[in-house]
């Protein structure tokens, strides 16, 4: 019975009479039937016993472009943000002639760049969330990670959504997890190289005598 599909358009999971004939109900996962059966007993028997979030079948693909997308997002940037380095220069505020960071020297074109090409993969973080929240219902993940939490962050959706699947499929769904750690540690080495340079800057021009 397990797997067999409900003739017609679907709708959405819960508890249906059994369609094998038997006198209680059967929970449809909005996909296909399941094992998991009730008796008759009115509408309390059934709240009492129906499942959080049924089990998936092993076949069923659990990944898919979209959350690979948002995953790799970050690596875009990367280039972008690899190329800006501003080369530091010192001015003399007031009248005293206190020595300061030129801020045109630091919000440069290319500085305007990485933060719009922030801006601009955070929106398409969000429309690809809202794409895997749909495909992971449509291959019958009852109630999957919403997708508005990817408003947040990329990182919570991406967490929260792996959470939900490894539930309903035990043994898979995490990879998206280790994935964006190392995507998280390689953004981490490079934000440390970046910063390595500008204090290196900092100190070349606060230098006594430079």
């Amino acid at each position: 019975m397990s797997g067999e599909s409900r003739p017609g358009a679907g709708p959405g999971a819960g508890w249906y009479p059994d369609p094998s004939g038997g006198a209680g109900t059967r929970w449809w996962d909005g996909v296909r039937w399941t094992d998991l059966v009730a008796p008759p007993g009115g509408s309390h028997a059934v709240e009492t016993v129906a499942p959080d979030r049924p089990r998936l079948d092993p076949k069923t693909p659990i990944y898919g472009p979209l959350i690979w997308l948002i995953v790799l997002l970050p690596v875009v940037v990367w280039p972008l943000s690899l190329s800006y380095r501003p080369t530091i220069r010192v001015i003399e505020v007031g009248p005293s002639g206190v020595p300061s960071i030129d801020p045109a020297s630091i919000y440069t074109p290319q500085y305007i760049a990485v933060l719009a090409a922030g801006f601009i993969l955070y929106g398409i973080s969000v429309v690809l969330a809202w794409g895997d929240y749909r495909r992971l219902t449509r291959v019958g993940v009852v109630r999957p990670f919403h997708w508005a939490w990817s408003f947040l962050s990329s990182p919570v959706y991406v967490i929260g959504r792996s959470v939900i699947v490894h539930r309903v499929a035990p043994g898979r769904g995490l990879w998206p997890v280790w994935v964006f750690i190392i995507v998280e540690a390689g953004g981490l080495v490079l934000g440390a190289i970046n910063a390595a340079s500008y204090a290196q800057q900092l100190s070349d021009v606060f230098r006594p005598g430079s």
